[in-house]
């Protein structure tokens, strides 16, 4: 082979160059980019959407002993009641002039909460008092009469005696001092008279001062200076009946309203405890007063009076309240039939494949428990004898897409 045949040898073919540029089909890549966006979608949705915390609410065991409703027979709901309040008001109508009190104040009997305008009355207790200090006067005036009088009918009967005036004389002059006598009992009495319109008129002139009633606390506050106040309604809006209502914190008691069904377990003198809703750490003493012989058919219950052993500012009529009526037994025998196990909320055991199920909170995660309740429960409250800690953090009511090792977010502890 010669030299030239060589060269001919090196030569590409044209179409055989022309196939291998080519390459891959045109239809290929728009496959491959459809894929590749589909793939970034699942990733992202796979990342923010099933790595999402469940927003979940949670509630921590506690140990029997310590769980304020472990020996509650029954649980009910009432309000702060005060047994014993006044809307003050005046016992006359009148204007006014003074109003001394705003709400909160603490005030004691007899203290001066208002003044109405008292000229017309001031003025009809000086007429009085003149026309009573006349008629004494005129009383005065005739006794002094009357013993003048006694004195000349004295001397005029010696002298009948001695013969030196006639006993006409004599008679006159005792008939003189029996009038005097008549004058002076009819003015007498004239003068009580006055004394008793003196009377009425102080107590008219008093009335123009509202006082406390009793020891308390001014709650409201309801008319102000240049206001008319009068104890009857009269004159539509334009006339207050009261100057604002007083409250004697002593008095302060709750009524609860107790299911007909369960009012038997209710006993007067029986032991209970309340918490307010306002200061729900915060447990007082209390007691059951009595049982109201009444039943509201529409509600179906009972109302029942409790005394608050404990009084305490921080204590408002009408405050939401929570009573536990407690068992009576010693504390060594309660603590004695402890039982055993910690207390969840019953919302907190729900059911999985037939089984009872709590979720116990682990940092941001949840462990799924198979618990396995007592029969009895306490309250709101059930026993769970073991798999859970006293301390531990449930989850209340459980979302049906909550499993084992998902991440949670606590939206709110609603009870410790």
């Amino acid at each position: 082979m010669n030299h030239k045949d060589l060269l001919n040898e090196l030569k590409i073919d044209r179409s055989q160059r022309e196939t291998h540029r080519a390459g891959p089909p045109g239809w290929l890549w728009p496959v491959l980019g459809a894929v590749l966006i589909v793939l970034l979608a699942g990733a992202g949705a796979w990342y923010f959407l099933g790595n999402k915390p469940v927003e979940v609410q949670t509630a921590t065991a506690v140990s029997p002993a310590s769980n304020p409703d472990a020996g509650a027979v029954l649980q009910a709901t009432g309000y702060v009641t005060a047994r014993r309040q006044a809307t003050v008001s005046a016992q006359i109508t009148g204007t006014l002039t003074e109003v001394l009190i705003e709400e909160g104040d603490r005030v004691q009997k007899g203290q001066v909460l208002a003044r109405l305008d008292d000229s017309a009355y001031k003025a009809s207790l000086v007429a009085t008092q003149a026309q009573a200090a006349a008629a004494h006067a005129l009383v005065t005036q005739l006794q002094a009469q009357s013993v003048q009088n006694e004195r000349d009918a004295q001397r005029l009967e010696a002298l009948v005696a001695r013969g030196l005036v006639s006993r006409q004389d004599a008679e006159q002059a005792r008939t003189q001092v029996n009038s005097i006598r008549a004058q002076l009992a009819a003015q007498q009495r004239q003068a009580k008279a006055a004394d008793a319109q003196v009377n009425v008129a102080e107590v008219n002139f008093d009335y123009t001062v509202v006082r406390a009633p009793f020891n308390g606390v001014i709650t409201t506050k309801d008319a102000q200076v240049g206001e008319i106040i009068s104890p009857l309604s009269a004159g539509g809006g334009f006339t207050r009946t009261g100057v604002g209502t007083i409250v004697d914190m002593d008095s302060l008691e709750v009524d609860v309203d107790v299911n007909e069904a369960y009012i038997g377990r209710v006993k007067p003198n029986m032991p209970a405890e309340a918490i307010l809703d306002a200061y729900p750490d915060w447990r007082i003493p209390a007691h059951v007063i009595a049982i109201v012989p009444a039943a509201d058919r529409g509600k179906a219950t009972v109302k029942v009076r409790v005394a608050l052993e404990n009084k305490d500012g921080r204590i408002v009529p009408d405050m939401g309240v929570r009573v536990s009526f407690l068992e009576q037994q010693a504390a060594s025998a309660s603590q004695a039939m402890a039982p055993k196990g910690v207390l969840v909320p019953a919302k907190a055991i729900v059911q999985r494949e037939g089984h009872d199920i709590v979720f116990v909170l682990a940092g941001d995660k949840v462990q799924q428990r198979a618990v396995t309740p007592a029969a009895q429960n306490y309250g709101d409250m059930r026993l769970v004898p073991e798999r859970v800690q006293a301390g531990d953090t449930v989850v209340i009511t459980p979302p049906d897409n909550l499993n084992d090792g998902m991440r949670v977010a606590v939206a709110a502890k609603t009870q410790d």
